[in-house]
């Protein structure tokens, strides 16, 4: 092991990458390091970034704010927003921990974001800009897609609740491919849900325009909500076979308050900062993603606490999304397609949720790096706007602020088949498809595997994003 964390948020780190580099202690007192810093080999510099990362958020758990001050201003000389992988998400990393100090003082947080304004329209835009960048939106569409046609063969009335309705891509697609049906088209009504009107009005503009080309009976039904406020209720009809598409949308609607929850849970007579920190992490010459440095060298001592487990109490504690899917269970869907990050960050205890974060978005920024130049402001953007912004809410907010709650498909498989729904696999052919549109856009280092009836979307051997497909099952 490298070390122990302290009661007090300090560590006493026996061996690790800061072995290396003796002028980088942690401890209070020592200067900035020597200019030079900035020439370390990458994979040095980013071993010690984790190292740092690591060490600063401990601090910041224990609330022993000198020290994290310390760890944040040593962070700061080695990571940058434009910079290798590693240390682009350790400027986003470090700004997400320097948020959740801030948050000790209301008064100095606000004031120093009262300027802030955060604009739906620039939360779509970048929605489109990570769309366009990289595969896994479109290969979430694609799977959706064949499976809808799959369950609607031979059906005449077709209804679509698209829960995250903002690319007109996915069914743009689906109209082809219903024009193309031996029995022809069915009439198809999508209802779509967006908190913003003018998406919702240029996407039926563009789809009610394909469809009369096609030759496709087609309604186009705006929702402007957002998704816990949404009426499923006023949304049934008879005689339509239903189909829902929910794309990186039913995981804020766990938000919840973590202290009623916390006060019912065993988890909180541990105090997170007693873990150990992690073992050596040694210098590998040869080049590795930064993915791969995570799962390779990055233990995770934070394990699976009751709170994270396949537990009743952790699956019943957000009422919202108990009233939804039954909400949803209550509308006899034919078919429902989920896609969901693939990834526990809804743990109680913040390094719980850095560690798994740090994974997890090492291999998002690994993608860009290999598609996508440096300086491209596109890609500034979907990392500080979208990718950004997520890390912050998971590691600077708590309770019902932290709605980027993602959690991995084995708990919601026991979600969905607790409310009622009954697994539908997914087929072969969906996934040839999506294989097929990897290798026509020449996506390298992405993988789909089967998991369970489901499929999940990898980059390299680290899972990503999941989609798994439901439907509607009486109650015994």
């Amino acid at each position: 092991m490298a070390g122990m964390v302290h009661e007090d948020g300090s560590s006493s780190v026996t061996s690790s990458p800061l072995q290396f580099f003796p002028w980088m202690s942690l401890s209070p007192g020592i200067g900035s390091p020597f200019p030079w810093v900035r020439e370390l080999k990458s994979e040095e510099r980013g071993l010690c970034l984790i190292q740092l990362l690591n060490a600063c958020a401990n601090h910041v758990a224990a609330g022993s704010i000198e020290n994290a001050n310390i760890g944040l201003e040593q962070i700061s000389h080695l990571a940058s927003p434009d910079g290798d992988t590693m240390q682009r998400i350790a400027a986003y990393f470090t700004k997400a921990l320097a948020d959740r100090m801030l948050k000790r003082w209301p008064g100095l947080h606000k004031a120093l974001n009262a300027t802030e304004i955060s604009s739906i329209s620039e939360a779509v835009l970048v929605q489109r800009l990570f769309f366009e960048l990289c595969p896994f939106l479109k290969l979430s569409y694609v799977i959706t897609n064949q499976a809808i046609i799959e369950a609607m063969e031979g059906e005449k009335m077709v209804h679509i609740i698209d829960l995250n309705a903002f690319e007109p891509a996915q069914w743009i697609n689906l109209l082809q491919m219903l024009s193309e049906r031996p029995e022809g088209p069915p009439h198809l009504r999508i209802t779509g849900i967006n908190e913003q009107k003018e998406v919702l009005d240029q996407m039926g503009l563009r789809l009610s325009d394909l469809a009369e080309k096609l030759d496709i009976p087609f309604q186009f039904n705006p929702i402007v909500s957002k998704l816990g406020d949404l009426d499923l209720e006023k949304l049934r009809k008879t005689g339509e076979a239903l189909a829902v598409s929910s794309v990186l949308q039913l995981h804020s609607l766990l938000a919840t308050d973590d202290e009623v929850t916390k006060r019912h849970s065993p988890s909180t007579s541990r105090n997170s900062s007693s873990n150990p920190l992690q073992r050596v992490l040694h210098i590998n010459q040869n080049r590795r993603t930064l993915g791969e440095w995570l799962e390779k060298d990055l233990v995770h001592v934070y394990g699976s606490s009751p709170d994270s487990a396949l537990s009743p109490l952790s699956l019943a504690s957000s009422p919202k999304m108990g009233s939804f899917l039954s909400a949803l269970w209550g509308l006899s869907p034919k078919l429902m397609v989920i896609t969901e990050q693939e990834s526990n960050h809804n743990g109680f205890t913040l390094m719980e949720r850095v560690t798994e974060a740090l994974n997890f978005y090492a291999a998002l920024f690994d993608c860009l790096e290999s598609t996508v130049t440096r300086g491209s402001l596109e890609r500034q953007k979907v990392e500080k706007l979208l990718f950004g912004e997520e890390i912050k809410n998971i590691i600077a907010c708590e309770g019902t602020d932290r709605k980027e709650r993602h959690e991995k498909l084995e708990k919601w498989i026991l979600r969905l088949e607790l409310a009622g729904f009954a697994r539908v696999p997914l087929s072969y052919h969906g996934m040839l498809q999506a294989s097929r549109l990897l290798q026509s856009y020449g996506y390298n280092g992405y993988k789909i595997k089967e998991e369970n009836g489901c499929l999940i979307i990898c980059w390299h051997d680290r899972p990503l994003f999941s989609v798994s497909a439901w439907r509607f099952r009486r109650y015994e």
